[in-house]
């Protein structure tokens, strides 16, 4: 019966918020800047914000539930982040993002990759690892945070039966495109451009499943 708000349409936020669903969250709200992973994002029953859209986080969120704070936010973006208006690289964005939006006493996951150093960045404090955090505004909510790799193994079994028994259609969620390994190089390059799809590359043709990209 909780609202969650899931940062991010890429493949790992579209079986983010699919996942939600199977766990039996009430509304679940994912945010990006792609119109596309959107609309992929609608198909399968979640409400979505268009975080290029002029206004507050909290308050497109209040347009859709009457509530500005949500009782758990996921960062499915990382270090990655960019600015929802110049599309200017800023690691900490979606991080205090869900520190403003989740309410007191919520929780805050973070699957999406942060790194130690990043010397590529823009951000001078990035390259060392360092982010621009409110942390303070985390702290005063009482919120609890869970980060780092996903304990994959775990779920292996449980999500294995749900995929096989439908309570879960996965593929359908991120929009499965099998591909050959010749197509590889177009489909990281159609997924750099933020196509909405994942893209599993079969090398063999083992499952016929094969389309062209």
């Amino acid at each position: 019966d909780s609202i969650v708000y899931v940062a991010g349409a890429g493949p790992v936020g579209l079986a983010c918020a699919a996942s939600c669903h199977l766990l039996g969250a009430a509304c679940v709200i994912v945010g990006d800047a792609i119109p596309q992973r959107l609309e992929q994002a609608r198909s399968f029953g979640c409400e979505t914000i268009d975080i290029r859209t002029d206004g507050a986080l909290g308050d497109k969120l209040a347009a859709i539930t009457g509530f500005p704070t949500v009782d758990s936010a996921i960062d499915c973006v990382g270090f990655e982040a960019r600015g929802a208006v110049d599309g200017q690289e800023v690691p900490a964005q979606v991080l205090n993002d869900c520190m403003s939006i989740v309410r007191e006493g919520g929780n805050i996951g973070i699957p999406g990759l942060y790194v130690t150093e990043d010397p590529g960045s823009a951000d001078d404090a990035a390259k060392l690892g360092n982010l621009s955090m409110r942390f303070g505004l985390g702290w005063s909510k009482s919120a609890s945070m869970h980060t780092g790799q996903c304990p994959v193994m775990q779920y292996h079994r449980p999500l294995m039966n749900a995929i096989m028994y439908d309570k879960i259609k996965i593929a359908d969620a991120v929009n499965v495109k099998v591909i050959s390994l010749d197509d590889a190089p177009k489909g990281y390059q159609n997924f750099d451009q933020g196509a909405a799809a994942k893209y599993v590359i079969d090398p063999h043709g083992l499952t016929n499943l094969t389309a062209a990209v």
